[in-house]
């Protein structure tokens, strides 16, 4: 289920990206009290109550030909357009000013539902400033101050009223559901007309081609899928050119959507840096992971090449060590036989359960093998493990002191259910509490 999208917009310098911190709960925008600091949109996976959302950050939008203004309007306008809720933010130490009424008039056409946030409100004594932007058109203002975080429940509260209720997905529960994601160029397209069997997708040398997400329902040996392919994520200050209506908020739209997440790179061109972030965006989601090396007819190949491929992308994912990897060429369809199989196989894992009398015995076979750590003599005391949910499998081990549970220890018995289970292909999470 892809969740909802709230895109913060608003003039320079009005306290976006305060606002934006405050609700995404860290400090992600680089706040500066000068116009213009936020060139990119940035996004964040937030939630308020019951409800989970991403919330885009935007550059300002104003009239004037100082540098970046260009760019910072398209990725406003690019941000407006995927957002199923904006939240205009405004000055009321400034009142209404024509940039203000500049941003509304492009608000207006975006017929998006819009709320309407008075930053700067930092005492009571200022509510009267809220009335004047009763003439912006969108109805009754919310008060709020970013800064010391006044009325920011009642803004999401505002907001999360006009999420769409329906963005379920209409397929079948066991229908697969998996995605591709790369960089431009490395052949998701092509890719996907070699599964499919037939050409579906537009395919070409252009970097860029595919403008959004496309899904597509087969079947094969009894089994239901569908593939959504996306567009190539650009490097930052390459993704949002006018011209270019996808973006990365759109493949992690894709991916929120999936069960199993391919991450397609370039055998010809090999690794970049911009690969690793693309994975880190699966490897966060808790989605299934695949790393599809594409082109592999065009690289020169002896005895020991794809071994050398294996420790090379052990070597720059170590995040995602548990993605199995398929070598393939998506245009002379060699190999391409081993990648449904692997997709299935990670689906079942992803969703795999396991006892848990089971379980407890490995953890206590570990702890065994490997003593609990202490800490200024308080030594970790495991009681029981239990698994709480799958899509990623979520296992809560119950402590003495959650604190003493160090990220090397939770690795170890990471390492030991996978050696027990498998899971290959699928993040395990492991959660600490105090038993009661």
């Amino acid at each position: 289920m892809a969740k909802p999208i709230i895109a913060i917009v608003g003039r320079p310098n009005v306290g976006k990206s305060t606002i934006f911190n405050r609700v995404a709960g860290e400090r992600i925008s680089i706040v500066e009290d000068v116009p213009g600091v936020t060139r990119d949109r940035i996004y964040s996976p937030a939630n308020w109550l019951n409800y989970e959302f991403n919330i885009i950050d935007t550059g300002g939008i104003d009239i004037g030909d100082e540098p970046f203004l260009e760019q910072i309007r398209q990725q406003a306008y690019i941000a407006i357009d995927e957002a199923d809720v904006i939240i205009f933010i405004v000055n009321g130490r400034d009142g209404v000013t024509p940039a203000d009424e500049e941003v509304a008039n492009i608000l207006y056409r975006s017929k998006k539902p819009v709320v309407l946030a008075v930053n700067k409100i930092d005492n009571p004594d200022m509510r009267e400033n809220v009335y004047d932007f009763y003439t912006l058109g969108f109805g009754e203002p919310v008060p709020i101050s970013g800064a010391h975080g006044l009325g920011i429940g009642d803004l999401l509260d505002k907001a999360c009223e006009h999420f769409p209720t329906n963005i379920e997905d209409d397929y079948d529960e066991d229908t697969i559901k998996f995605s591709l994601i790369g960089r431009p160029n490395v052949g998701k397209s092509s890719l996907t007309n070699s599964i499919l069997g037939e050409d579906r997708v537009i395919v070409s040398n252009i970097a860029g081609t595919t403008r959004d997400a496309i899904d597509t329902a087969f079947t094969r040996e009894g089994q239901e899928y569908v593939i959504i392919d996306t567009a190539g994520m650009r490097k930052r200050g390459k993704v949002y050119e006018s011209t270019e209506k996808y973006s990365v908020l759109r493949a992690l739209k894709a991916i929120e959507r999936s069960d199993v997440v391919l991450v397609v790179l370039d055998g010809e061109e090999g690794i970049i840096e911009q690969d690793k972030k693309i994975a880190g965006y699966a490897h966060e989601s808790g989605r299934g992971v695949i790393v599809v090396v594409n082109k592999w007819d065009a690289v020169e190949k002896d005895e020991k090449t794809m071994k050398k491929w294996e420790e090379k992308i052990r070597d720059h994912f170590q995040y995602i060590d548990y993605a199995p990897i398929v070598f393939l060429s998506a245009i002379t369809k060699k190999r391409i036989h081993n990648l449904l199989p692997v997709i299935q196989q990670v689906s079942e894992n992803h969703s795999l359960r396991v006892q848990t009398n089971v379980l407890n015995d490995v953890i206590m076979d570990a702890v065994a093998m490997n003593p609990t750590p202490t800490d200024k003599g308080n030594r970790l005391k495991i009681y029981y493990c239990t698994q709480v949910a799958i899509k990623p499998p979520t296992f809560v081990i119950f402590v003495n002191d959650p604190e003493l549970l160090h990220f090397s220890y939770k690795r170890f018995l990471e390492n030991r259910i996978r050696d027990a289970f498998g899971f290959e292909g699928t993040p395990i999470r492991i959660i600490a509490r105090t038993r009661k």
